[in-house]
């Protein structure tokens, strides 16, 4: 999970949700107060499982975990812009939308 929430575009979009969420609860007071009521309930359900539920799973959780590793790795190599910086990812497509609309334009004018 730590691998796929440290790629730049997952990175991005969490972050993007993240202060989309918190902007909404800043703007609406309602909202906050169910907003804070779950994210207490999730909190204490989490901490209350999680303890029983790791210690339980532990073996599998490794196993699985040591495929999406491999998993991950082998996406990478099929889409190397994966890795890569939001911002680089952006430039790059610009640049080749830029040259293949060059391109056109030349096959056009000649």
């Amino acid at each position: 999970v730590k691998e796929v929430a440290d790629l730049s575009l997952v990175s991005s979009a969490c972050d993007v949700v993240s202060a989309a969420y918190a902007s909404t609860k800043e703007s609406h007071p309602c909202l906050r107060s169910v907003c804070d009521a779950a994210e207490k309930g999730v909190q204490s359900v989490t901490e209350a499982t999680a303890s029983c539920v790791l210690a339980t799973l532990e073996p599998h959780v490794a196993a699985v975990s040591e495929y999406a590793a491999k998993g991950l790795d082998k996406l990478g190599e099929k889409l190397p812009l994966l890795p890569k910086p939001v911002e680089q990812i952006l430039s790059d497509t610009k640049e080749l939308l830029s040259s293949r609309v060059a391109e056109v334009k030349e096959a056009v004018s000649s």
